[in-house]
C-alpha cells in the first residue's frame, strides 16, 4: 500500500527554522485565536505584530485574522521569538554528503536539534543555514553533551526510510567512553534493564518490568590517570542494540563506572550554559546500516578522538 503524501506545514521555515505548532486545547474560554495565543505567549504585542504579518496559520493553511474564531483541538502555527544562546564554540566537520544523507561528526555541547532554550546552537539549525539545506532533518539523535557520528536526511521525501532504520534497530552503532577502571568488575558484560525518563526530571531511571535498554560493555585498555574522577581511567567501547535517552550513560555509571565529565550520573552536577571545558567523554564513534534505497553496505566513522578537549575558540567553523 502506498503511503499518503505528507502535507506540507502551513507556513515555510525561516533562517533554518520551523515554525512553532501550537495545539489549541478542546475546552477553554476563549473565542477566537488570537485571544489564545496572547494567553499562552504572554506576548500580545509579538502575536499582534505575526498577526499583521499574516504569520498565523491554521493546520489547512487558513491565515488566521483577529476574527477567526477558536478551533478546540485544532493546530495553529506561528513563527517563535529565539531565545538568548550562547555560542557553542565547535565546528562540525561533514563525514559524507550525497542526495539522499548529510553525515557529520558533531561535538559536543551541541544538541541535535531545537528544544527547551537551545534553538539556533543546535546542528541542525547551524547545518541549514550554513549549507542551505531547508529540509534538513535527522535520522536519529545524539544527546547535547555526546560527541560523533551523526546522520541527517536532506530531502524530506527520503527522510522516513532513513528514520525508520534506526526505530527497528538496524544500525550497527558503536561508541567509545573514557572511564574509571575497577578491578573487581569482570567485562565484558552484557547490561539489560529497564530505562524510564520521568517528565521534568533530568536523569534517566531504572524501573521494574521488562528490559527496554540493552547494552555490550568491554574493556579495551586502560589508560592512565582520568581527567576528573579518582582512580585509574579505563577505555570502553560500548555497543548498545537500543536506544533509550541516556542510556549509556545511566548503564555505565550503574555498573560503578560513571563516564569522565558526566554532570548527570550518578549525580546531578550544576552546568554552566558557557562552560564548553570538560566535555562528557563519550563518543558515537562508528555506525553502519544497509541503505533502504540502494542495498549499499553504508559506514561511517568519526574523526575524534578521546580524550575530548575543551576549546575557548568562539569562531570556530560551523561545517567544513
Amino acid at each position: 500500500m502506498s503511503r499518503r503524501p505528507r502535507r506540507l506545514p502551513p507556513l515555510p521555515d525561516r533562517d533554518g527554522l520551523g515554525a512553532a505548532r501550537v495545539r489549541m486545547p478542546r475546552v477553554g474560554p476563549w473565542s477566537t485565536v488570537v485571544e489564545f495565543l496572547i494567553e499562552r505567549t504572554g506576548d500580545a504585542e509579538g502575536v499582534e505584530q505575526r498577526l499583521r504579518d499574516g504569520e498565523i496559520r491554521l493546520g489547512d493553511g487558513t491565515v488566521v485574522t483577529g476574527s477567526t474564531a477558536y478551533r478546540p483541538g485544532g493546530m495553529v502555527y506561528l513563527y517563535r521569538d529565539l531565545p538568548d544562546e550562547v555560542p557553542v564554540p565547535f565546528g562540525i566537520e561533514v563525514l559524507h554528503h550525497d542526495e539522499h544523507l548529510l553525515v557529520v561528526d558533531k561535538p559536543p555541547f551541541l544538541a541535535t536539534m531545537p528544544r527547551g532554550s537551545h534553538v539556533a546552537q543546535t546542528a541542525l539549525v547551524r547545518l541549514r543555514r550554513e549549507l542551505n539545506l531547508p529540509e534538513l532533518a535527522p535520522a536519529h539523535r545524539l544527546d547535547r553533551l555526546t560527541a560523533g557520528v551523526l546522520v541527517l536526511t536532506t530531502r524530506r521525501e527520503v527522510r522516513r526510510p532513513y528514520q525508520e532504520l534506526f526505530a527497528r534497530g538496524e544500525v550497527t552503532k558503536m561508541y567509545v567512553a573514557l572511564a574509571p577502571a575497577r578491578e573487581d568488575l569482570a567485562l565484558a558484560v552484557d547490561v539489560r534493564d529497564r530505562l524510564v525518563k520521568p517528565r521534568g526530571s533530568l536523569q534517566t531511571v531504572r524501573e521494574p518490568g521488562e528490559p527496554n535498554a540493552h547494552t555490550h560493555v568491554e574493556l579495551v585498555e586502560r589508560c592512565g590517570e582520568p581527567i576528573v574522577r579518582q582512580g585509574k581511567q579505563g577505555l570502553y567501547r560500548l555497543t548498545p542494540t537500543t536506544g533509550r535517552t541516556h542510556q549509556l550513560r545511566v548503564h555505565l555509571a550503574g555498573l560503578g563506572i560513571p563516564i569522565e565529565g558526566d554532570p548527570l550520573y550518578p549525580v546531578v552536577q550544576d552546568l554552566a550554559l558557557d562552560g564548553f571545558t570538560t566535555p562528557l567523554q563519550l563518543l558515537a564513534q562508528h555506525l553502519a546500516f544497509v541503505d533502504p534505497f540502494t542495498d549499499e553496505q553504508r559506514t561511517f566513522t568519526s574523526r575524534r578522538r578521546l580524550p575530548l578537549t575543551g576549546t575557548a575558540a568562539p569562531d570556530a567553523p560551523t561545517a567544513r
